[in-house]
């Protein structure tokens, strides 16, 4: 068996996959995390979900079998686990199609100030998608939209339906972005169709390294041909988001084990147009907190001051434009 992990076209044996995981596993469990992440450059967290699953009717998602999940999921539980770690703001993503938690989650943020904007949820095209859209932008901390491989959608069949590239037109004139969900060859085919016909509209590919990197040698090839291309568009950014992975009931946590899948991702999009985001809680599943962000941090650290500087807060600003709300979180 063979594993994908080394970005453009290369491959890892499975014997090895599983020699770099083990020798990393026990690193893991014993270092203090706290210790080596210290907090001297500021951190923004550009992907994390907030729910309360205590709310009338429940909620969407997680699901109520799940067990790591399905719990509150609010500002001050993040806070006390990112926080110590020198995370300063983070940028809560939907995590429900329902319109009225646009409402919800905006009311949550704007009594917590670490929370510095949020994604929101909206259908381009449909009957109450302009009306939303113009309600929800007057709130300075709305700041984009997400759609992608979620909520059965897919948005290289739904884009060809009445009044959804206008719709993303719009979103792109108000000055606002659009986050991708969930990346696959088809998906990411899709995102650069709509960047051709939006060159102004300002894109977010969320947990690139998660997506599933096609086995055949053409589609393969396609694949990277297409990110590259995508690349090229001054207004796409992707986030480090969905790193961890689990082999054979393992979760390293080494940069060895992931240098070469990131180092293909870094390769095609630069310092410039990447950014950190934690996917927490759902990352909990994989890794606590400080674990995931170990692994970023070990990974971004030895390009230098300057790149970590963008990757942890300073290309956020560029793509979602948010604003300070707190006097330790950095402003351009």
């Amino acid at each position: 068996m063979q594993i994908d992990f080394q970005g453009i076209g290369g491959f890892v044996e499975r014997r090895e996959v599983l020699r770099l995981a083990a020798s990393t596993a026990f690193a893991w469990a014993s270092r203090p995390v706290a210790s080596i992440l210290p907090a001297s450059i500021p951190i923004l967290d550009a992907h994390i979900h907030l729910f309360d699953t205590r709310r009338p009717g429940g909620v969407p998602w997680p699901e109520t079998s799940d067990p790591i999940l399905y719990k509150p999921a609010l500002p001050e539980r993040y806070a006390a686990v990112a926080k110590p770690l020198g995370v300063v703001g983070a940028i809560a993503i939907e995590a429900s199609p329902l319109p009225s938690d646009n409402d919800w989650v905006l009311e949550v943020a704007e009594t917590n100030p670490m929370i510095v904007g949020m994604v929101g949820d909206l259908v381009p095209g449909s009957p109450s998608y302009l009306r939303e859209l113009e309600r929800l932008r007057a709130n300075p901390l709305f700041l984009g939209i997400r759609y992608g491989n979620l909520w059965n959608r897919n948005l290289g069949s739904d884009m060809k339906k009445p009044g959804f590239i206008a719709g993303l037109k719009r979103l792109a004139e108000f000055g606002l972005e659009f986050d991708s969900a969930n990346p696959n060859a088809e998906l990411i085919r899709a995102l650069a169709d709509v960047a051709e016909r939006i060159p102004d509209l300002t894109i977010v590919i969320d947990h690139l390294p998660s997506s599933p990197i096609p086995t055949a040698a053409p589609d393969r090839k396609e694949y990277w041909s297409v990110l590259r291309h995508l690349s090229e568009n001054p207004r796409v950014f992707i986030k480090l988001s969905e790193i961890p992975v689990r082999v054979d009931g393992i979760v390293p946590d080494g940069q060895a084990f992931y240098k070469a899948r990131l180092d293909g991702i870094w390769d095609v999009f630069g310092e410039d147009h990447i950014l950190y985001g934690s996917d927490w809680p759902n990352s909990d599943h994989l890794a606590t907190y400080d674990e995931t962000l170990t692994i970023v941090r070990g990974y971004v650290a030895p390009k230098g001051r300057s790149v970590c500087e963008k990757f942890f807060w300073k290309n956020s600003i560029a793509a979602y434009k948010w604003h300070r709300r707190l006097r330790n979180q950095p402003a351009p």
